[in-house]
């Protein structure tokens, strides 16, 4: 797993900032990793591809198609007939159907009806869609629909990666509070046994009481034992992190310890933010769960389009050109045009229509009530998403009012130390309110890496809510 993160940072070496043995992982760097190799980012990525099959299967209802059919009957050593019909047929879009055939008919009890010239028959005909289905048909309706799969597929694709991205974010961003907690902890580590040091020599030199050793000697305990929680927490959210990074052949990657997140303090220093209403607009505008009702209403749209024309007549008219073989319009008048339109044909006019129409009324009243029933799941989501969207804003902008505040505050307790230390050094403090002030100044450290840390997950926890994070 170590070779595969050293491959990970010899391919981006411009994305992976260094500084002396270590090298930072940018959140931008982490997000196209997971983007470029998750398998839950991948398995999205198949919706794109389902479509595109879905889309090529509803055109195929619009390919011409070849087509022979051979029958003969033969009976006591006799060809009682033998029928054959070759040709192809191709659908248009409008309701229409060309075809062209060539037909042969040969026997001793051939049917009367079968009887053709003895070159056989070329057909050319056409069928129409008059009444029901001259607007819109099944094939039509499928292909629409397969259409807006694969807008609605998108939809779908970029929520999972949306979701998929928030847990990541959190999870680095968790990583990074670790780590500046980690480092706040050793820094109070380093200064109380630099404080040790300098007690322990007044001491030897008779300036200071043995009690005050112990309990500068106590802090450094105290801190040790932090350093050593922060350090584990550390490390295991760096484990956590190591779910989301995957290579190619599926092979998951790990965190090792030369690789590290951003600085804590480089957190806080972000360009003022955007409106509330500009990610409100983008939501209710582009977010992939609203799309994916959109398509999905489009789609019932069409559905109800098919069902009002169930609501008409069927009446399909077939028209056939009639050859001598493959000659059309020959005859012994010579007025070859009017053989051709007035005699030599075949035509056919079907007509149906039922009289209460109960099945397609039916299906159009459930077609309505779907598109009711989406049109409120519609406005209940959208009202979901916008809250969504200010609730998470206005934790993202209180979390800055709030870094402001507890950066005061640390500044304070820090000049409260440094007073105390001054007085320590005159004999007018103890080692007891030294580590006292120290202990609040920590504690002011660690909120404020907190905080940095919860400004970056309110982020994109904003982005996110407004479907946009990717």
């Amino acid at each position: 797993m170590k070779y595969c993160w050293i491959v990970l940072m010899a391919l981006f070496p411009k994305f992976l900032s260094a500084q002396d043995s270590t090298r930072i992982l940018t959140q931008e760097v982490y997000f196209q990793w997971i983007q470029a190799h998750h398998p839950l980012v991948r398995q999205a990525n198949l919706l794109t591809a389902a479509a595109e099959a879905n889309l090529l299967s509803a055109r195929g209802s619009f390919d011409p198609k070849l087509t022979s059919e051979v029958s003969q009957k033969s009976f006591d050593g006799k060809n009682y007939y033998t029928l054959t019909e070759s040709g192809f047929k191709i659908p248009t879009w409008y309701g229409l159907e060309v075809k062209g055939l060539f037909h042969t008919a040969s026997g001793i009890n051939t049917n009367p009806e079968n009887t053709l010239p003895a070159a056989g028959q070329a057909v050319l005909g056409v069928k129409a869609t008059l009444g029901q289905g001259l607007f819109i048909d099944e094939r039509r309706a499928t292909l629409q629909k397969a259409r807006l799969l694969k807008n609605a597929n998108e939809a779908a694709r970029l929520n999972a990666i949306n979701d998929v991205l928030l847990d990541a974010a959190t999870t680095y961003w968790d990583w990074a509070k670790a780590y500046g907690e980690w480092q706040a902890i050793g820094q109070a580590l380093q200064v109380s046994q630099q404080r040790l040091e300098g007690i322990v020599q007044g001491y030897l030199q008779g300036d200071r009481p043995a009690i005050d050793t112990l309990e500068a000697f106590l802090q450094v305990q105290n801190w040790t034992y932090e350093r050593n929680e922060a350090w584990l927490n550390y490390r295991n959210a760096g484990a956590r992190l190591s779910n989301f990074l995957w290579y190619e052949a599926d092979t998951p990657l790990e965190i090792v310890e030369s690789v590290r997140p951003p600085l804590p303090d480089t957190m806080a220093h972000r360009p003022p933010l955007p409106g509330m209403e500009d990610f409100v607009q983008v939501a209710q505008t582009q977010h992939p769960q609203l799309q994916t009702y959109q398509f999905k209403l489009a789609q019932l749209n069409i559905d109800r389009r098919l069902a009002l024309e169930g609501l008409k007549p069927k009446l399909d008219l077939e028209y056939n050109l009639l050859g001598d073989g493959l000659r059309f319009g020959a005859g012994n008048d010579g007025n070859g045009l009017e053989n051709l339109l007035l005699q030599n044909f075949k035509w056919g006019l079907s007509f149906s229509f039922p009289l209460f129409l109960r099945k397609e009324r039916g299906k159009l009243e459930l077609t309505r009530l779907y598109i009711a029933d989406t049109d409120l799941a519609v406005q209940q989501k959208r009202l979901e998403i916008v809250n969504k969207v200010r609730e998470a804003y206005r934790q993202w902008e209180n979390t800055q009012q709030q870094i402001a505040l507890y950066e005061s505050i640390a500044a304070n307790y820090q000049r409260l130390l440094e007073a105390e230390n001054e007085r320590f050094r005159l004999g007018e403090s103890s080692i007891f309110l030294i580590n006292a002030r120290e202990q609040k100044l920590i504690e002011a450290q660690l909120k404020l890496v907190s905080l940095r840390a919860d400004f970056q997950k309110n982020r994109v926890k904003t982005s996110w809510a407004a479907g946009r994070m990717n």
